[in-house]
C-alpha cells in the first residue's frame, strides 16, 4: 500500500507534543515533530490553562508539515480529562479554561451531594471515581460563584473538543473524554440529563457525541491559509489521553492489567461493560470509556507528580543530579523502608512536597527520609505498593485472571520504578510503549482511514513496531 502520514497531537498536564506517524501497511514509525511546554497560569486567585497557546502550537506544527511537503491523511488530538473551555454564540473563547489543580473545587463534592444529588446516586448514574476536580463538581462550583463565562457559554467543550472546534468550527463531545467528567452515563453512552438538570445546563450546550474513529470535519479555510495545507480531515481519537494509551497496550490476551504511568498513575483493566456495584463504589473505582465500546475500569492514583514536585525543590541543590535517570538511580543507594499513601489529599497541591511527605511519615510513626535518595526510594516503593493494593482489589471485583502488568507512558522507562513494581507484585511487568498515548492516537487514525480493522490488529502492529522491556521479580 501507499505510505500514509498522520499527525497525533498529544497534550499532557506539563507539556505537549505533536508526533508524525508514518504507516506502510505493516509497521508504524513515530517521529516527534514538535514539543512545547504547557504551563499552568496563576491568575486572579485561580489556576488556568493557556488554550490559545496550545492552539498556536498546533498551528506551528501544521506549518512545519506544510514546509516539509508532507501529505497528511488526518489529524487527531488527545489531552487530559475533566477540564472544559467555554465559547460564546459567536464562536469566540470566553476566557481561559480552569485547571483541575485549582483548589476552588475543594469541598465541591460535599456541597453538590448536600444540595443536589446524593453521592450514591451520582455513582449509580456514572460509575466514576469521586475526585473534587471532576467536571461535574467544577461546573457546580463556578455556577455557585456566578461565573460569567458559564452564564454566557453557548458551547461547553472538553479540552480536546475545544481545540478541534478552534481548528474546524465543529462542536463535538468525544465519548472517552466525556466519560471522565462524572456527567456521562455509561449505560446510555451520553451525558446524564438529571445531572445536567442539577447544574442548570441543557444538553445542546455540549457538542454532538462522537466515538473514536469518527471523522469530525476538515480544518477551516482560515487554518488552511495560516498553515499552507489543504482541507485535512480531523478525526476523533481516544480524545482522553488514557483511552489512546490503553489502545496501544500490546496485549495478546485479556489476562492483564494496564498502568498508564506518568504524572498520574491510572491502573485498571478493560471490561466489556461497566462494573458498578457496592464494592466498586466503596473502593472508588471508575468506569471510563474506551475503544469499541469497552470500559476502562480503573483507579486514578497520584503518580510521578510527587516525584516531579520533589525534584523541583531540589533543582537548586548542586549535589543532586540534574539528569533524571541519575536521580532515579539514587533509589538503590537508600535503605529507607518508609511508605506513604500517594493518594493522601495532602499530596494533591502542597506548598512543599518534601514537607508533606515528612508530615505524613511523622503522623504514621515511620522513619523520616534524610536525603534525596531516601525520598526517591520512598516514592517509588510507595507507588509500587499502591499498585499492588489496587491489583488485589481488581482481582476481587472483576473476573479477570491478572497474570501480568503492561505499563505504558513515560514512567515505563523508569527502570527502577519498574523493578520495584515487579518485585512488589511478584509477577511480570512489561514496559512499553513509552509513547503509548501518541501511538494509540495515531493508530485510531490509521484505522479510521480504513487500513486496519480490529483493535487486535492495531495491537499486532505495535508488536511489530515497538521494542518492549520485561521485568520479573528479583
Amino acid at each position: 500500500m501507499q505510505t500514509t502520514h498522520y499527525l497525533a497531537v498529544d497534550l499532557g498536564a506539563t507539556s505537549g507534543r505533536t508526533v508524525l506517524a508514518t504507516f506502510d501497511g505493516e509497521r508504524i514509525d513515530m517521529r516527534e515533530f514538535t514539543r512545547f511546554k504547557n504551563p499552568q497560569i496563576p491568575l486572579g486567585g485561580h489556576i488556568f490553562w493557556n488554550l490559545p497557546h496550545l492552539y498556536n502550537e498546533i498551528i506551528i506544527a501544521l506549518q512545519k508539515v506544510a514546509a516539509e511537503g508532507i501529505s497528511l491523511t488526518s489529524i487527531g488530538i488527545d489531552t487530559w480529562g475533566c477540564d472544559v473551555a467555554y465559547f460564546g454564540a459567536d464562536g469566540q473563547l470566553l476566557g481561559l479554561p480552569y485547571c483541575y489543580r485549582d483548589p476552588h473545587t475543594d469541598g465541591a463534592m460535599e456541597r453538590f451531594f448536600a444540595d443536589s444529588i446524593s453521592q450514591k446516586e451520582v455513582y449509580e448514574r456514572t460509575g466514576i471515581q469521586f475526585m473534587p476536580f471532576n467536571t461535574l463538581f467544577h461546573l457546580d462550583t463556578i455556577r455557585r460563584e456566578g461565573s460569567v463565562a458559564l452564564a454566557n457559554a453557548a458551547k461547553i467543550l472538553f479540552i480536546p473538543d475545544a481545540l478541534i472546534y478552534m481548528l474546524t468550527g465543529e462542536a463535538v463531545c468525544e465519548y472517552t473524554v466525556a466519560s471522565t467528567s462524572q456527567m456521562l452515563n455509561p449505560r446510555t453512552g451520553d451525558l446524564d440529563p438529571d445531572l445536567l438538570q442539577a447544574l442548570g445546563l441543557s444538553r445542546d450546550r455540549f457538542g454532538r457525541l462522537v466515538q473514536p474513529g469518527d471523522r469530525i470535519g476538515v480544518i477551516s479555510e482560515q487554518v488552511q491559509k495560516a498553515t499552507g495545507l489543504g482541507a485535512v480531515p480531523v478525526v476523533a481519537v481516544g480524545s482522553h489521553d488514557t483511552a489512546s494509551a490503553v489502545a496501544a497496550v500490546p496485549a495478546e490476551d485479556g489476562n492483564y492489567a494496564y498502568l498508564s504511568c506518568g504524572t498520574w498513575s491510572l491502573l485498571g483493566i478493560e471490561s466489556p461493560e461497566p462494573i458498578i456495584n457496592e464494592e466498586s463504589f466503596s473502593e472508588n473505582f471508575t468506569n471510563e470509556g474506551g475503544l469499541d465500546g469497552t470500559i476502562r475500569f480503573l483507579k486514578n492514583i497520584t503518580g510521578l507528580w510527587i516525584f516531579e514536585q520533589c525534584r523541583k525543590e531540589w533543582e537548586s541543590a548542586a549535589a543532586i543530579p540534574s539528569d533524571v535517570n541519575e536521580l532515579n538511580a539514587l533509589s538503590l543507594t537508600s535503605t529507607c523502608q518508609s511508605l506513604i499513601n500517594p493518594d493522601d489529599p495532602r499530596f494533591a497541591h502542597p506548598e512543599s512536597m518534601t514537607a508533606a511527605i515528612r508530615e505524613y511519615l511523622t503522623e504514621t510513626g515511620q522513619p523520616l527520609p534524610d536525603t534525596p535518595a531516601d525520598y526517591v526510594r520512598v516514592i517509588f516503593r510507595s507507588l509500587a505498593n499502591r499498585y499492588k493494593e489496587i491489583i488485589d482489589i481488581l482481582r476481587r471485583i472483576a473476573s479477570v485472571d491478572i497474570q501480568r502488568l503492561h505499563v505504558i507512558g513515560g514512567g515505563s522507562r523508569n527502570e527502577f520504578l519498574m523493578q520495584f513494581t515487579a518485585d512488589t507484585l511478584q509477577m511480570p511487568v512489561i514496559a512499553g510503549p513509552m509513547e503509548g498515548t501518541g501511538l494509540g492516537n495515531a493508530l485510531v487514525q490509521v484505522r479510521a482511514a480504513g487500513y486496519v480493522g480490529s483493535l487486535a490488529e492495531m495491537r499486532s502492529i505495535i508488536g511489530r513496531s515497538i521494542e518492549l522491556k520485561s521485568y520479573t521479580n528479583s
